[in-house]
């Protein structure tokens, strides 16, 4: 770190210097001081150090003093005397375990990269040694290296010649404009703060989240280690048809045959690869040393062509064609010709070979057809010539070129068919599209310096300038190519893609000077180099997405020997094997830019969406960039895809969704402080914005249920356990409704004394919450006693408009027990506070008998509808009816009636408002005689002469009435609110638990009342003894929350509900709930 001084930016961090540790004065008795190790025996200092020093994730390891002082002491800013330290640590910190000082806090501090805990607990015992490399042998030569692939050399011509010089011209700049906005958004990624090891994924994973950073990596990681088969098997091409086609054979006589050019690539693909990845394993400052013999190379390859056009401004080379025709003209193959073309291609019908008369071979391959139409009546091939193949910037062929030829396989020109047997013709289908997808790979690459940021002195640096200038370099060869190329190429040859015509010869190797063996041997450098850069880089992208564990069975890749990722490299050479041994790699070429063209539109969406989002974190240092630019990237990203292959771009785009869906499933519990998060804080605010704070409309209600979970603590262990964990599974059950769940825990006692507890029981809330696939909140709130801190959270939970309306708790089963305790009226109090909230109560008992989430059940789901509360009791019913643990259920539906009343009319009406509500069940309906239904049945369904009554008042007539009987269960409960208003003393029973045995002081209306409830209790459970889940009216709290009360209330409640296995309990919130119109 001796020169690292010098470099900008600077990082700051804290160093303690052991030599300035003598105290003065001893204050450690100073009660100020806090404890008996006082802080004041810290001098701070402020040290630079690189960013190559800084991990990839946060390290909460303290350092030791003497470790800290030959390490990282630096440019000292200034040094408290330790008096003053220790007087404002006693005044800021009274705490041991926190930082104490203002400089201690920038010692310690953890944010930036990764704010995970769980990450920063994780220790690093030795730090990786990077390779400290700068912006050119970084970013720069790699990048140009990666770039500058074989297509320059042995397909840009052809290209040329296909789509003309204009529409050449104009895909080069579609291209490189793709991959110059990547880099614009980039740049602006890479200098919002430090980027350690993984470049690109790091970039998208950290702004867009873990599940698209993890597929996005794996598919990148994927497209660069075929990308490397593909370079392997290019160069070996080059060794094997152009370099020696003859002394490099292994077996078979032509290696033009396919499946004898395949063995070919698959032998000499494997030795070549061994070569290469020893290279790759023996370090990246090895690989940083020969890169560059490569690299220089390919830079000679390209003076030479340079070199070459200028020479043929006046001195052209000599590289003859044979040309047949006019309009359109058929250029014969060489080999056709004996590869003599100035001999052999002549119009005659006999040649001379010394002494001897032969049939000339370009008469014998065209007129001994049936179906010719070059040959003349006087046995000789009509308008033969030889022309030359590259007449040079001499003669100017740029307006020769300037036209498309767009063709069919087999054609020579448009709609013309050609003869493979002795002419050149079209292999395959050709269009602008489809050269779109040809020329893409030559412009991958730009990722090969931030693959290796790991090893970069300065990544935030490097990077943006490197990868830009690297674009700029490259786009400039490519564009300069195709002008002089088409200025100096004949238009027929420049469509011979695979140098038919002459001997199998590159182009721009018979168009450089001085020979064409440099462009060869140039060629071949470009792909091994290509290949080296990607084996390079790849494995370090794999061990960046195995160290975040997005991954499990990755886990293993993160490992490094000696700082290179040995285990992810091994696994990238085993799967550049299998590429080699596909050996035809022009079927995958598609989909491997694919992935390439996917992690580029990620990268401009994450850098749009940081910055629409304006983050207060969104500060990158590099100016030169805009949203619109990043989402012209996305677009055009999207749009090369589609037009170079949409049925592989469908394909990578459900693999990218597969890996997705994979990492989500398996839990990226990763706060990176994505932009995808922030999208929906602020999707979030706006929807809360949105949401009045007035009661929704019926329609729109759905149950969001604030649910009170019980847990207890062990003692022995000091953990917290659910008491009624089945409750979640209720929950889950309802899921159906569409809204949210809160699951909420009141601790008592002292917050200052509790708080260390909050998060073990949230924890533990949260864990049970996933299990049970519920998808909530957990809440854990410190009161003094439960009554306020269930009603602290009934009225304060919930934010704006979106609040809890039905709140969920449990029966007290052990109420007599626990009586002393105030369970009872813990229970009516929370019932109270949520009526007085206009909240709807659901009061589940027995919950340890309720089905968990597997059980499927068959039987009857039976509703005691005694008074009318809105609809609450069907809508509960016909949600759990939607989960398939209900599904198989029917609804019964029981209501209760006095003799007088005509049951049969009435059981008409219920059927009829059932059907308009949508919901099937039974209707059934129970007489009782008037004297056995007590108070709480008041609010029972009403006698049909108060119906009658109701309908003159509404002036509605019979058959509006059946068609909307909305209108009067409404109607009904306006009415009858001020009678219940005025007879909550009804309310208020008469014994407790002291006055059990003296039944004398108990009235005869109460007396009457627990009978009702015991006769009604024989009812339900007379009909629904085998019912798998009943539903009744809770009966309304008592008003004055006396102890009689409230025992009178508990015990009135259990007669009612005796006996029943699966309850349960509800009581509307006063509004309607569910309605019967659209």
């Amino acid at each position: 770190m001796s020169n690292s001084s010098n470099r900008s930016p600077y990082h700051v961090s804290f160093s303690d210097d052991q030599q300035q540790r003598k105290i003065s004065i001893n204050l450690d008795d100073n009660p100020l001081t806090g404890s008996g190790q006082g802080s004041g025996e810290k001098s701070g200092r402020f040290v630079v150090i690189k960013p190559s020093d800084v991990p990839d994730v946060n390290e909460n390891d303290k350092m030791t003093n003497s470790n800290a002082t030959n390490e990282h002491e630096k440019i000292p800013l200034q040094t408290e005397s330790n008096v003053l330290l220790k007087f404002n640590e006693s005044i800021f910190e009274d705490q041991d375990h926190g930082p104490r000082t203002v400089l201690d806090q920038l010692y310690n501090y953890t944010g930036g990269i990764v704010p995970n805990a769980a990450e920063a607990e994780k220790q690093t015992a030795v730090r990786q040694n990077s390779a400290n490399l700068g912006t050119i042998f970084g970013v720069y030569l790699p990048c140009v290296q990666n770039i500058i692939g074989v297509i320059v050399f042995i397909r840009l011509f052809w290209l040329i010649g296909i789509a003309g010089v204009p529409q050449t011209l104009l895909i080069v700049v579609v291209c490189s404009s793709c991959t110059l906005l990547t880099a614009i958004s980039m740049a602006a990624i890479a200098t919002n703060g430090i980027v350690p090891a993984g470049g690109a994924y790091f970039m998208i994973s950290r702004s867009l989240g873990p599940e698209f950073g993890g597929a996005v990596g794996l598919l990148f990681y994927l497209g660069n280690t075929f990308a490397a088969s593909m370079y392997i098997v290019g160069a070996v091409e080059i060794i094997v048809k152009y370099m020696c086609p003859e002394k490099c054979r292994l077996f078979g006589d032509d290696v033009e045959i396919p499946s004898i050019a395949f063995n070919h690539y698959r032998i000499y693909g494997t030795l070549l690869l061994i070569i290469i990845g020893a290279c790759v394993l023996i370090g990246i400052k090895f690989v940083t040393k020969i890169a560059p013999l490569s690299l220089l190379a390919v830079i000679i390859s390209l003076l030479c062509i340079y070199a070459g056009v200028i020479k043929s401004s006046f001195s052209p080379p000599d590289l003859p064609i044979c040309l047949v025709g006019l309009n359109p003209s058929h250029l014969i193959k060489s080999s056709v010709l004996h590869n003599d073309v100035r001999t052999y291609c002549r119009p005659d019908k006999w040649c001379y070979e010394g002494n001897k008369t032969i049939l000339c071979p370009l008469y014998a391959s065209i007129c001994n057809k049936p179906t010719n139409t070059l040959c003349s009546k006087n046995d000789y091939v009509e308008n033969v010539r030889v022309e030359q193949g590259i007449p040079g910037l001499k003669n100017w062929q740029l307006s020769e070129n300037l036209v498309s030829h767009y063709r069919q396989a087999g054609e020579i020109e448009r709609d013309i068919k050609g003869d493979s047997t002795f002419e050149v013709v079209a292999q395959e289908i050709t269009s602008f599209l489809i050269l779109v997808g040809i020329y893409f790979p030559s412009v991958t690459g730009i990722m090969a310096g931030s693959n290796r940021s790991g090893d970069l002195r300065d990544p935030s640096r490097s990077i943006p300038r490197g990868t830009i200038a690297a674009i700029l370099t490259t786009s400039t060869i490519y564009l300069s190519n195709v002008v002089f190329l088409g200025a100096c190429v004949h238009s027929s040859l420049l469509r011979d893609k695979f140098g038919d015509s002459i001997n199998k010869q590159l182009v721009v190797a018979a168009l450089a000077w001085p020979n064409k063996w440099v462009i060869m041997i140039g060629a071949f450098c470009s792909t091994v180099g290509a290949g080296l850069q990607t084996l390079t880089g790849a494995p370090r992208l794999l061990q960046a997405v195995a160290k975040d564990d997005l991954v499990p069975i990755l886990g293993r890749l993160a490992k490094s020997y000696r700082g290179e990722p040995v285990p992810a490299l091994f696994l990238t050479l085993l799967i550049c094997q299998c590429g080699i041994l596909i050996a035809d790699l022009d079927k995958l070429t598609a989909l491997l830019s694919m992935f390439f063209l996917l992690c580029y539109g990620f990268v401009n969406l994450a850098c749009a969406l940081q910055t629409i989002l304006r983050a207060p974190s969104w500060r990158p240092r590099f100016r030169f960039y805009h949203w619109i630019l990043s989402l012209m990237g996305v677009l055009l990203s999207i749009s090369i895809m589609f037009m170079a292959s949409w049925y592989f771009a469908l394909i990578a785009m459900v693999i990218a969704i597969v890996i997705y869906k994979f990492i989500e499933y398996k839990g990226a519990e990763k706060e990176w402080g994505d932009g995808i998060r922030g999208l929906s804080m602020s999707a979030a605010r706006y929807a809360l914005y949105r949401v009045d704070e007035a009661p929704p409309h019926t329609k729109n209600w759905r149950p969001q249920l604030l649910a009170f979970i019980n847990v207890q603590r062990n003692e022995e262990d000091e953990l917290y356990a659910l008491r009624h964990p089945r409750l979640l599974n209720f929950l889950y059950q309802l899921k159906a409704g569409q809204g949210f769940v809160v699951a909420a825990t009141i601790l008592e006692g002292d917050y200052l004394d509790k708080y260390a507890y909050i998060e073990q029981v949230r924890s533990l809330l949260k864990t049970s919450l996933t299990q049970t696939k519920v998808q909530g909140f957990a809440e854990v709130l410190v009161a003094k006693d439960a009554e306020d801190g269930i009603s602290a959270l009934i009225q304060t939970e919930g934010l704006g408009g979106l609040k809890p309306n039905t709140i969920v708790l449990c029966w007290p089963l052990n109420w007599r027990k626990d009586y002393e305790s105030y369970t009872a009226n813990a229970f009516i109090r929370t019932i109270a506070v949520a009526e007085a909230r206009r909240c709807a109560v659901i009061v589940p008992k027995n919950i340890n008998s309720f089905p968990d989430n597997k059980e499927i059940q068959e039987g009857t789901i039976d509703i005691w509808w005694i008074i009318h509360d809105g609809g609450l009791l069907f809508l509960i019913a016909f949600l759990l009816k939607r989960n398939k643990v209900w599904s198989r259920c029917r609804l019964r539906l029981f209501t209760v009636a006095q003799l007088e009343d005509n049951s049969v009319e009435m059981k008409k009406d219920l059927e009829q408002y059932m059907y308009q509500l949508r919901i099937e069940a039974e209707v059934d309906v129970v007489e009782m005689e008037n004297q056995e239904i007590s108070a709480y049945a008041y609010e029972r369904t009403l006698k049909l002469a108060e119906r009658v009554k109701l309908l003159k008042d509404l002036k509605l007539p019979d058959k509006e009435l059946q068609l909307q009987p909305q209108i009067l269960m409404e109607s009904l409960l306006n009415n009858q609110r001020q009678s219940i208003d005025e007879s909550d003393d009804q309310y208020h029973y008469t014994f407790t638990p002291n006055q059990l045995g003296n039944l004398k002081s108990v009235s005869e209306s109460s007396m009457r009342k627990m009978h009702s409830a015991v006769r009604l209790n024989q009812q339900i459970r007379n009909r629904s003894h085998d019912a798998k889940l009943v539903l009744i009216n809770l009966p309304s709290p008592p008003t004055k929350h006396t102890s009689l009360a409230t025992y009178s209330y508990m015990e009135y409640v259990d007669a009612l509900t005796e006996g029943l296995d699966r309850l349960l309990l509800m009581r509307g919130s006063g509004r309607e709930v569910i309605t019967i119109f659209s």
